[in-house]
């Protein structure tokens, strides 16, 4: 094994080893190589002061990615090229986004301002667009504490509008070069007197390291896992990256689904879940923000087990399965019997998520995702409401054929209406047939009361999402219902 990392730096190569597994990419940017553009804002991946960017190549290609440095760990910069604000332009030449935000008076304190800089330059890179839509989602995991969006979003409209070519800067094609030379495979070993950092290059040395380092904790993107290094101040004795497994951050299609990595980033996985399941892909849309998803991986979110993950819900809902790998043995489960109970989780000592199967929508089938929370973006659900179900149509009729109801936030896990599920197929789709399930609905959840809502409250747009589904999946038919539904959405938003 190697004992040391290699990336580029603002185009400099560096070579770093010797370090602490729980050194995060900020800490490092700023205590060692003295660059203190990036600031510290939240510390937990929530405010982008910190953002700086990425560049990796993928399928030959280099693909920008802005991430937030606070939570990310310097192992994981293993083989890619890092940018910060100091790198993207020099004092005679501003990058156009610096240049617009200047023209736009976009800048007050100042503080948010490079992590605003560094979001729109990832934007840039990658072709984004300029309208309202696209900057909103764009910046949405970035905060201007002094309230000066509006100078800010026409600045990302105005640079997000110019004509960008595909190589903007003429250092796209050296950039590759440079990524392949250092992109070899092989797995590395990094150790220090505060412990170790283990990047295996397949799920075989994934599965021996874990074998003989019993205490090692995987982490991917860092998104869950960073927090208890930032904010409960733990220090791992060993972690072990997933970023450099190809097989893990792979999306495979087959005719019967898709299967997916357990290391393959949100951002990653968006497009070929949403040509499932539409509504999947606007979910995925509202969790976290760009520097987020970028970075935090559907295995990684299952893994954690929390009850108020939006990925786990609507998956559970589309019928996925695990795939669980412990040393050579590998074993299949639904995805519902992965959460046992709160904090616990069916996950073997040395055992590990390798990859996450979601199968294609049934016939006649409609997955409809809605998730309740205070804020649109950059927010927890309240209530994650998931419903597949698949309807026949005979003598006039349409009949319930086969339902999915998954929800989180209603209990101490992501968890199933089965009794619902159960009265529902083979009944009738219609107003009474609703009411009773809802009934049935409200019995089996016992939400809690905390910040984000009372379980009242929680049983309430429970029992009202069901209704929501009917009207949305009976409106076209029915013009009084399509009434119903615009009355309904209005007072909903």
């Amino acid at each position: 094994m190697n004992d040391h990392i290699k990336f580029l730096l603002n185009g400099e190569l560096v070579t770093l080893g010797g370090f602490d597994p729980g050194l995060t990419v900020l800490r490092y940017l700023r205590e060692q190589a003295k660059l203190k553009g990036t600031k510290e804002g939240c510390a937990e991946g929530d405010c982008g002061a910190c953002t700086a960017v990425s560049a990796t190549l993928e399928n030959g290609a280099v693909v920008y990615k802005a991430f937030n440095t606070c939570i990310q760990f310097m192992g994981s910069m293993h083989g890619k090229a890092l940018f910060t604000i100091e790198g993207i332009s020099t004092p005679a030449q501003p990058h156009p986004v610096q240049k617009a935000m200047v023209e736009c008076h976009g800048s007050q304190c100042g503080f948010c301002t490079p992590g605003f800089v560094m979001s729109l330059f990832g934007g840039y890179c990658n072709g984004a667009g300029g309208d309202r839509k696209s900057v909103d989602d764009l910046l949405a995991g970035n905060l201007c504490r002094c309230t000066g969006y509006r100078p800010i979003v026409d600045a990302a409209a105005s640079a997000l509008s110019l004509a960008k070519p595909v190589d903007f800067d003429g250092k796209r094609d050296a950039l590759a070069a440079a990524l392949a030379e250092i992109s070899a495979p092989g797995a590395v070993r990094i150790e220090s007197e505060a412990g170790e950092f283990f990047l295996p290059a397949t799920t075989d040395e994934l599965a021996d390291i874990l074998a003989k380092t019993p205490k090692a904790r995987i982490v991917a993107g860092g998104t869950d896992l960073g927090l208890h290094v930032t904010k409960r101040h733990i220090q791992f004795e060993a972690l072990v990256s997933v970023a450099g497994i190809a097989e893990m951050n792979a999306v495979v299609a087959e005719a019967g689904g898709l299967r997916i990595g357990a290391a393959v980033t949100y951002e990653t996985a968006w497009p070929h879940l949403e040509k499932l399941y539409p509504d999947m892909g606007e979910l995925i849309r509202r969790i976290g923000s760009v520097q987020v998803r970028s970075s935090g991986t559907i295995g990684g979110n299952i893994g954690n087990g929390s009850p108020i993950a939006d990925s786990s819900p609507v998956l559970i809902a589309a019928g996925a399965t695990l795939t669980l790998r412990k040393g050579a043995e590998r074993r299949t489960i639904p995805l519902e019997d992965y959460f046992i109970e709160y904090g616990r989780q069916d996950l073997r000592p040395g055992e590990f998520i390798e990859e996450i199967f979601v199968p294609r929508p049934a016939a006649g089938a409609v997955l409809k995702a809605y998730k309740v929370s205070k804020r649109f973006d950059q927010d927890i659900s309240a209530v994650c409401g998931i419903f597949n179900l698949s309807f026949a149509e005979r003598d006039g009729v349409t009949s319930v054929a086969s339902a999915r109801i998954a929800f989180g936030g209603m209990a101490g896990t992501p968890l199933r209406a089965t009794d619902c599920e159960a009265f529902l197929v083979g009944k009738p789709w219609t107003e009474d047939t609703v009411a009773d399930a809802k009934a049935i609905l409200d019995r089996t959840y016992e939400p809690i009361s905390d910040a984000r809502a009372s379980a009242g409250y929680r049983r309430l747009i429970a029992s009202n999402l069901l209704t929501k589904y009917f009207l949305e999946t009976t409106a076209s038919k029915d013009f009084r219902l399509a009434g119903r539904l615009e009355e309904f959405t209005s007072w909903t938003q």
